[in-house]
């Protein structure tokens, strides 16, 4: 007997994946290189550092686009990023928290990234190593 191979979530859609569930809400690097307006190899740097997340969709590497807003990454990403890999997430977990509903947040701890709750989300995310 041999073992079924799963379908590739990202390729029927990918609804359970965490992230924009629209494919236009993702960016591939050389995208995020042009709206940084920076060389490929400065994103993937930024990727290594935990400036910026980037998880494979489809086979590519691909950034949400709403982290990359203005020519810029979200101010306290970074920062956001690094707290939950301190507390042991990878990077589907982290993009998974980034993206899961938070009732007591607008949305969810991405969208309050870019507004006012920025800074509770950090606490939460700093408070999620202990």
């Amino acid at each position: 007997m041999t073992d079924s191979v799963p379908a590739d979530p990202a390729a029927t859609g990918g609804a359970d994946l965490p992230g924009p569930a629209d494919p236009a809400g993702w960016l591939t690097l050389p995208d995020v290189a042009e709206r940084l307006e920076l060389s490929i190899s400065k994103v993937h740097q930024m990727i290594r550092d935990r400036e910026l997340i980037a998880v494979r969709r489809a086979g590519v590497r691909r950034v949400p686009a709403d982290l990359v807003a203005n020519r810029n990454v979200l101010k306290h990403l970074p920062g956001v990023l690094n707290l939950l890999a301190d507390a042991g997430y990878d990077d589907e977990e982290a993009l998974r928290w980034l993206y899961e509903e938070d009732p007591t947040l607008p949305g969810t701890p991405a969208a309050a990234l870019a507004g006012d709750q920025a800074r509770e989300v950090k606490r939460r995310a700093q408070a999620l190593g202990f």
